[in-house]
């Protein structure tokens, strides 16, 4: 039997990337796939179409994840058309990267709406349906910014920071009712995002990773699927890093 047979999961920001390769992965194993985006591009159909090719129900949803009225409405149009939510990934996230001297208000409130008031809204959505169930997994996207910092991204840093306060938080408060919250910290992971670096940028980064590679986003998928699965069953309230011994 498929690792998450019978599951249904709700992966926010899942058009490319490490989102997409999230979706993916749970499909293999079984799972049935609600995907968000904020745009109704081709690449997010693409990824809807990939995502059903691996024999799964598979539907996308176009909104903000950053409008709490929107999250609300949307998961209550989800469970209507999926029956149930059994794991949230919450993987949304955008970046404006600049030295604090140079960032404009506008530039830390869109990163910080984005990447952790998402991740608040669409908790909160799913709070209740799972408890009715009685379970659930929610599985939060940080990074390891969010944990040594990093300069030029104090918005990106802190939203991701604050992703991992609110997991241990969400974990003590619904641990009793068998809904787990776990957070992931990516390190330096080789999406669209890093290919865009210039090359020294990305030699530098691996020269400190202690395996000499960049992660990939099947790393990341990888240790999603064993949080989202009963494998993980007694672990709640942690932040795997996926660094390759970066932060070690």
């Amino acid at each position: 039997m498929r690792l998450l047979e019978g599951k249904t999961a709700l992966i926010t920001g899942a058009s490319r990337g490490i989102g997409k390769e999230i979706a993916l992965r749970f499909a293999q194993e079984g799972a049935d796939i609600a995907v968000t985006n904020i745009s109704d591009d081709e690449e997010f159909k693409q990824a809807v179409e990939e995502i059903a090719n691996k024999g799964v129900k598979a539907k996308g949803y176009v909104f903000n994840v950053a409008d709490f009225a929107d999250s609300q409405k949307y998961v209550e149009e989800i469970i209507k058309d999926f029956g149930k939510i059994d794991i949230l990934v919450n993987n949304a996230g955008i970046t404006r990267d600049t030295l604090l001297m140079r960032m404009t208000e506008e530039q830390w409130d869109l990163v910080i709406q984005v990447n952790l008031k998402s991740v608040f809204n669409l908790t909160k959505a799913v709070l209740m349906p799972m408890m009715k169930q009685k379970g659930g997994s929610i599985i939060n996207i940080s990074s390891v910014v969010g944990v040594s910092g990093n300069a030029g991204q104090s918005n990106y840093s802190a939203s991701k920071a604050g992703i991992i306060g609110f997991t241990k938080s969400i974990a003590k408060e619904v641990g009793s009712r068998n809904i787990r919250c776990n957070a992931l910290a990516p390190g330096f992971i080789m999406t669209d995002m890093t290919a865009r670096l210039p090359e020294e940028i990305k030699k530098e980064w691996i020269d400190k990773i202690p395996l000499k590679r960049g992660g990939t986003p099947s790393d990341v998928a990888a240790a999603a699927l064993f949080l989202a699965s009963d494998l993980s069953s007694y672990i709640t309230g942690q932040t795997i890093n996926i660094c390759g011994g970066m932060l070690t």
